[in-house]
């Protein structure tokens, strides 16, 4: 087996045992992870539509980040809508353009929260009148929603509104000048003050389980293969090892031929 020992064989070796261990310890975990996420989103999509409402201070503390537990819960609050609207931009609802109406909330506790009214479908960057909201008292039931992630890209003044990239309380109180409760709240059908309700996206199918076991697979496929090329070395060089010990080698190639001999076979001397 001192073949293993060779340049060759190293490099093999050493490319074989790094994709196996990125399988067993990256990728496959990686993706075990993934499902068990994409698992906890559709349950919490399963709750959405099939748990009662609750007041939103029973399900996310004052002023607390809510957790993975009140995502796409439904959630009552009272109030009233305060001045001022923003844009999200750039959205695709049923694979076409929309931009999302957000307006900040003044709940009766005193926290202030980011509402999304729905949907407007823009004319390349010209949007069609958004009714403002209701004056007054009003009770909203509503999906809480966790903040988005934020992007580097800074929000735009377009078409009479501050319009942003990304669903972030804590980037957006400020353009409207008032400090917003963490999340935001995305309102039913037929809730005062709603436009056309963004629908709850579709379950997701998962297929990051069956993903963690193709890396695992392919994991051991690779030691299986680098197991069989060595086994295939190993017999090749003992076959020829006794060849070698039987004599039955073959034949040796015969001696250079001098000069003299050749000329001889030319000239017939």
């Amino acid at each position: 087996m001192r073949f293993l020992l060779r340049p060759g064989w190293i490099a093999l070796t050493l490319a074989v045992a790094g994709f196996a261990f990125g399988c067993y310890y990256l990728l496959a975990p990686w993706q075990f992870h993934r499902s068990t996420e994409r698992d906890g989103e559709n349950a919490a999509l399963v709750r959405a539509v099939s748990t009662a409402p609750v007041p939103r201070g029973e399900l996310v503390p004052r002023g607390a980040e809510p957790d993975a537990a009140a995502a796409w819960r439904q959630v009552i609050v009272t109030g009233s809508y305060q001045g001022g609207e923003v844009l999200a931009r750039l959205r695709s609802v049923d694979g076409s353009a929309a931009s999302e109406v957000l307006t900040p909330f003044r709940t009766t506790d005193g926290e202030t929260l980011l509402v999304d009214r729905g949907y407007v479908r823009p004319a390349g960057t010209v949007l069609p009148p958004i009714p403002p909201p209701p004056g007054g008292p009003a009770t909203l039931v509503a999906y809480q929603r966790p903040d988005e992630s934020p992007t580097d890209r800074a929000p735009i003044d377009q078409a009479g509104y501050r319009q942003f990239y990304a669903i972030d309380a804590a980037q957006i109180g400020p353009a409207l000048g008032v400090p917003l409760a963490p999340g935001y709240l995305q309102l039913l059908p037929d809730q005062p003050g709603s436009l056309t309700a963004v629908p709850l996206p579709p379950p997701d199918p998962n297929s990051s389980y069956s993903y963690a076991w193709q890396w695992l697979i392919f994991g051991v496929m690779a030691v299986g293969g680098w197991f069989y090329f060595v086994r295939l070395e190993y017999r090749t060089r003992q076959d020829q090892e006794n060849v070698r010990d039987d004599g039955a080698g073959p034949a040796p190639e015969p001696a250079p031929r001098t000069t003299a001999e050749v000329l001889a076979d030319r000239y017939g001397r």
